[in-house]
């Protein structure tokens, strides 16, 4: 097994927030609460979970982007979630992110070839001389000519400024990179050719990846584990194979019944699990298991008493009473 790269513990991110009115009262959005588990060297880790689960708050706070309400982020032995942006400047170069929507993260004003030139004259790691040679290396890498360090934004379709938003990604020669819904403003065909570049160039640079994604066929095909969450809490991790074809939390199990069948006499007898009711509001989560409010097997214990994160055998996590 590989070494951490990262590892994250109980990390916590609330948001205070103002409701009524006038903005009278006082509450938080419990986005995260209290994630622990490790990012290995060179392996693509994916979050899945319904919207609002906490998936894109988690890549935020491992990066600081988020300052985190308590919990460590340990890289290369520091805590980095406790450094402000003077210290995390230089830590900025190894861990980077791509946004699910490329164009607003791009500014209009500025050629493709800025855009991706920045970083790497704001980090000093090229000369002004060298650097059209560098930009063109970084387009040719992501499958775009050079031709298009001279466009503009709006001049590139979004399967294209998605790969510029690579390149830029890549130019501070990173190790981690967040990919935070980065396919999912894409058409099907784009997604595809988004996904073979991101293991194409996993395998040629050694990348980590924190995929965040909704589609559980593609968290399917690129993984290597796989984080279920759910109302801002981690419910399962473990390797593609055991949550996808052994999943242990009714939540997980629920979600994997929902994944489409390639073969019609498989997928005419799938047996979905349906759940009922609503997810609950991160402002007000229950007490106990988040999940016992739409949980077939809930028991009292699951009201009362938050379950234990715990290994169940070759690093197959859960938090689950009914889990032996």
């Amino acid at each position: 097994m590989s070494p951490a790269l990262l590892r994250i513990e109980n990390l916590k991110k609330h948001f205070p927030v103002r409701l009524g009115a006038f903005g009278e009262k006082a509450a938080t959005v419990y986005a995260l609460d209290d994630a622990s588990f490790d990012i290995l060297e060179g392996e693509t880790l994916s979050l899945v979970g319904e919207s609002g689960c906490g998936k894109s708050t988690t890549g935020f706070a491992i990066l600081n982007l988020h300052r985190p309400t308590a919990g460590r982020v340990i890289y290369k032995g520091e805590n980095i979630a406790v450094f402000d942006e003077a210290r995390m400047r230089p830590i900025r170069r190894d861990l980077q992110i791509v946004f699910q929507d490329p164009y607003s993260t791009l500014n209009p004003r500025m050629t493709i070839g800025e855009a991706v030139g920045e970083p790497i004259l704001f980090h000093k790691l090229c000369s002004k001389a060298e650097l059209p040679g560098r930009i063109e290396r970084l387009l040719a890498d992501v499958g775009l000519p050079g031709r298009f360090a001279q466009r503009y934004p709006h001049e590139l379709s979004g399967g294209q400024r998605q790969r510029v938003a690579l390149a830029r990604a890549l130019a501070c020669e990173p190790k981690f990179i967040v990919c935070d819904e980065a396919i999912s403003a894409l058409d099907v065909s784009i997604q595809a050719q988004i996904i073979n570049l991101l293991l194409d160039l996993q395998e040629k640079y050694g990348l980590t990846y924190l995929f965040i994604a909704h589609d559980l066929a593609v968290v399917r095909h690129i993984s290597d584990r796989v984080g279920v969450m759910y109302l801002g809490r981690l419910a399962e991790l473990g390797t593609r194979e055991q949550v996808f074809a052994d999943p242990l939390h009714p939540y997980t199990k629920a979600l994997m019944s929902a994944v489409p069948e390639a073969d019609p006499a498989g997928e005419r007898t799938r047996q979905r699990q349906i759940l009922e009711g609503d997810v609950p509001s991160p402002l007000d989560p229950p007490s106990g298991c988040r999940f016992h409010t739409r949980c077939p097997i809930a028991m009292e214990k699951c009201r009362s008493s938050v379950p234990e994160w715990r290994d169940t055998g070759a690093g197959h996590f859960v938090a689950c009473h009914a889990v032996p």
